[in-house]
C-alpha cells in the first residue's frame, strides 16, 4: 500500500493555510490556527480516526472565524480526496455512535464520490468558548463539498453544547477510521458496481 498522505496549501485575500494529512496516522495533532475550540475538535478526529493532522492557518479572525473554520474544512476535504487516491479496496462505509456524559451523537458517511451532507444538531447556548456553534456546519460542509463525501451528522440528545460537539468530532473520527481501511480482496477498483467512486 502506498503512502495515503497529501499536503494542502490555499491562500486567499481572507486566510492563508497549509495542511498535511496522513490518513494511516497514529492520531497525532500539530495545529495553530488561532482558534482553540476548534483545535480541540480536530484533536478528537485524529485521535479517534487515526489520523494525523498539521494546520498552520492565518486567518481574518478579526472580522470573526468564519473564513478560517470554512477553510480549513475546505483544506482538510481536500486533503482527504488527495490521500484516498481512487479509492480501490476500502470500506468506503462508515458509522459510529459515540457517547459523552448526558451527549449522544450519530455519524454514518460514504466516500461516495457526491457531496452531501446532512446535518441535525441543537445547541442550548451560540458559543463556546467564543466559539460560535454555526461554524461546526460550515467546516464540515466545507469538508464534504472538497472530500466528496456523503455525511449524515445526527445529534440524538445532549444538554452540554461542548460535549455535544465533542460527541459529533469523535463519532466523525471514528466513521473514518473505518471507511478509509483497505480490507476488500479486490484492491485493484473502488468498491462500487460503476467502478469509479
Amino acid at each position: 500500500m502506498t503512502n495515503r498522505t497529501a499536503n494542502i496549501e490555499r491562500k486567499t485575500k481572507e486566510t492563508q493555510i497549509e495542511l498535511d494529512l496522513n490518513i494511516d496516522g497514529l492520531g497525532k495533532s500539530d495545529l495553530n490556527t488561532g482558534l482553540p475550540f476548534l483545535e480541540h475538535m480536530i484533536e478528537q478526529i485524529c485521535k479517534h480516526g487515526e489520523i494525523d493532522i498539521s494546520i498552520n492557518a492565518k486567518g481574518d479572525l478579526a472580522v470573526d472565524a468564519h473564513h478560517t473554520v470554512e477553510d480549513i474544512g475546505i483544506c482538510l476535504g481536500q486533503a482527504f480526496s488527495k490521500a484516498l487516491g481512487d479509492k480501490a479496496g476500502i470500506n468506503r462505509y462508515g458509522h459510529s455512535y459515540v457517547p459523552l456524559d448526558e451527549s449522544l451523537s450519530r455519524v454514518v458517511l460514504d466516500l461516495s464520490g457526491r457531496p452531501g451532507l446532512e446535518y441535525s444538531a441543537k445547541f442550548p447556548r451560540q458559543n463556546i468558548n467564543n466559539f460560535d456553534v454555526d461554524l461546526i456546519h460550515e467546516f464540515f460542509q466545507g469538508f464534504c463539498n472538497h472530500a466528496m463525501v456523503t455525511l449524515h451528522i445526527d445529534n440524538i440528545k445532549g444538554d452540554n453544547g461542548h460535549h455535544i460537539a465533542e460527541t459529533i468530532f469523535k463519532a466523525f473520527g471514528r466513521a473514518l477510521k473505518i471507511a478509509k481501511l483497505i480490507t476488500d480482496k479486490d484492491t485493484k477498483t473502488p468498491p462500487s458496481t460503476k467502478g469509479v467512486l
